[in-house]
């Protein structure tokens, strides 16, 4: 993932993600398995849950909605999300994230945050 292990990873280890992947994927083959969690030091509220099974047709902005709801983020706070240290569109697919950025154990992984924290952005 990038600077640090992602705590689901630290929870689970490789074999149980993949084969949990793998088992998601054959089930709802439409759908996008994705573990979300906050930045270290991210002035955000936690989030209650961290594993979401998304469709693959919405857009990045459609699941940062479902997030915001989430940890229940004001409307004049910013919030990030990162894949792999890179801020993607709102506009991107979630399958094609999924595609391009998935963990070898068939997770998709987000980091949050309020802040820009790493400046990079992927124009698409």
């Amino acid at each position: 993932m990038s600077r640090r292990q992602s705590g689901y990873k630290q929870q689970h280890d490789f074999e149980k993600r993949k084969a949990e992947s793998q088992r998601i994927k054959e089930k709802y083959p439409g759908r996008v398995p994705v573990i979300v969690e906050k930045a270290e030091r991210s002035d955000v509220p936690n989030i209650d849950k961290k594993k979401y099974l998304v469709p693959g047709e919405i857009t990045l902005g459609q699941f940062v909605y479902v997030i915001r709801k989430r940890i229940n983020l004001s409307a004049e706070k910013a919030i990030f999300m990162f894949v792999d240290n890179v801020l993607p569109s709102t506009g991107a697919m979630m399958s094609q994230l999924y595609d391009d950025k998935k963990d070898e154990d068939g997770f998709l992984y987000f980091l949050y945050s309020g802040e820009n924290t790493f400046g990079s952005q992927n124009v698409q």
